[in-house]
Formats: C-alpha cells, sequence, structure tokens
C-alpha cells in the first residue's frame, strides 16, 4: 500500500515513514526537501498518484493566531485538494489534545481550522489528538524561565515519547478510517511544572521549579484539564524515566 507521510522527515515523519517501510508499505516522505511544498501546492498531485493513505503531520513554522491560521488552511486545502482528485481512501491527521479548549490561542486556532477543514472535505478520516510529547519539556522550560527560576503552570499534563506517538500514528494508518478524534497520551499525568522539575533534576539543572496557576503555557493561562484528554485514551508505554535514560538529552542540561 502506498501511504504519503507529509511532514515526513521531521521528528515524528521519520519514524513513522521507517514503521511503515519496516511493515512492509511504500511510504512516501513529502517535504520540501523531497520536492513536495504543501503551501504552493507544487509536487503533490505527483505524490498522490496511487496513494491509498495520506498521513499528515506538518506544522506551522510559528504559533502566532495569523502565521498558524494561514498556514493550517493554506496547507490543507492543497493537501486534502490533491488527495480528492487522487481518490485517497484515509486521511490521518495528527492534532493536538484540548485543541477545542484553546481559543485563546493562536496556534490551536489554526489546528481546529485545519481539523474542520478536515471533517468537511469528504475523505475518510482519522483525527489523532495527542498530548504534549516528552521532547517539548526542554522548550516548556525555558519558556517559564524568569532568571533562575522556572515558573510554570499547575496545569495537567500527561506527556507522550514520541516513538509512542509514532507507533500510534502509524498503527491508524494501517487502519480504517475513525471519521472521528481519537485520543492519545503518555502513561503518567502530573503538573507540568512537577515534569518540569523532574527533567531538570535528571539533567544535573538546579534551578528551583515553580509551579503557579496562572502561569501562562506560551502566552495562555490554562485550566487544570486542558490539555489532558477527557475520557478514554490509548496509552504509551514510554515514561519519563525510561525515556530519560534512552534519550541523549540526559547529557544536554535543560538551561542549555
Amino acid at each position: 500500500m502506498k501511504i504519503v507521510v507529509i511532514g515526513g522527515t521531521g521528528l515524528i515523519g521519520s519514524k513513522v515513514v521507517e514503521r511503515l517501510r519496516a511493515a512492509g508499505h511504500e511510504a512516501i516522505a513529502a517535504a520540501p526537501a523531497t520536492g513536495v511544498d504543501i503551501l504552493s501546492g507544487a509536487g503533490l498531485d505527483e505524490a498522490m498518484a496511487g496513494t491509498s493513505v495520506v498521513v499528515d503531520l506538518a506544522n506551522s513554522p510559528a504559533f502566532d493566531a495569523k502565521t498558524a491560521l494561514e498556514f493550517f488552511e493554506t496547507a490543507g486545502r492543497n493537501v486534502l485538494g490533491a488527495e480528492a482528485r487522487a481518490g485517497v481512501g484515509h486521511h490521518v491527521a495528527l492534532s493536538v489534545v484540548g485543541t477545542e479548549k484553546l481559543s485563546a490561542s493562536g496556534y490551536f486556532v489554526g489546528k481546529a481550522a485545519q481539523e474542520k477543514l478536515i471533517r468537511e472535505s469528504g475523505i475518510p478520516y482519522t483525527i489523532v489528538h495527542s498530548t504534549q510529547f516528552l521532547e517539548f519539556l526542554p522548550g516548556i522550560i525555558q519558556s517559564g524561565t524568569e532568571g533562575d527560576t522556572v515558573r510554570l503552570p499547575t496545569a495537567l499534563v500527561q506527556p507522550i515519547a514520541a516513538e509512542n506517538v509514532a507507533e500510534a500514528v502509524a498503527r491508524h494508518a494501517l487502519g480504517a478510517p475513525a471519521n472521528a478524534v481519537v485520543d492519545i497520551a503518555g502513561p503518567e499525568r502530573d503538573s507540568m511544572a512537577a515534569f518540569a522539575q523532574r527533567y531538570m533534576s535528571a539533567t544535573g539543572d538546579g534551578r528551583a521549579v515553580v509551579g503557579d496557576v496562572h502561569a501562562r503555557y506560551f502566552g495562555v493561562e490554562l485550566a487544570p484539564d486542558t490539555l489532558v484528554p477527557a475520557g478514554a485514551a490509548w496509552q504509551g508505554d514510554i515514561a519519563l524515566d525510561r525515556w530519560l535514560k534512552e534519550s541523549a538529552t540526559t547529557r544536554q542540561p535543560a538551561r542549555a
């Protein structure tokens, strides 16, 4: 089966492509580096020829409302249009748990617009809502840095390893369209501040983490349950301690 992976050279995309090829499928990594530009549409029709499934992992280059909305709407229309012309039978998109709850975030507004295009496209689909990746912890810590203190929300998170995200996405790509949103998450749930403290302690960063209910997450204040699944979710098996042992991040202090 031919499967086109939009963003197939990125963190998640490269892992998805590897898994699909290992399962015996023709997985095409579609990205500017491989001649496919989802914003201009260049190379899309050629990539879609004979394709059964498209996995869309493309992401906005910036989180502000204007950039995110323009990116997801333009890319979404181009990709879905090419799929319709080629007769693609399943569109799998990676999105974020809490998308429908964070209208104050420009990035989440862009993701919501992307999901709306998918639902209205007429193409069978599966939208995978993921929690934050464990790989994002250094960036989250940096976003909350105030001198020698890190101030982060006490809102709950359930971070998932990129390997588990790729596992779930590949599984849905090979399955029947859900025509719905499915949630995936990591195996542990705690406050964002608590996860940051564990990461920093493990990587030799001695700064204090201050949990603050009003601290903002990339400019947005969170409710306690904004970023965690509200109901049943598939859970990965890689918890923070295991991820730290297996990851090179243990050799790179979060403060660097």
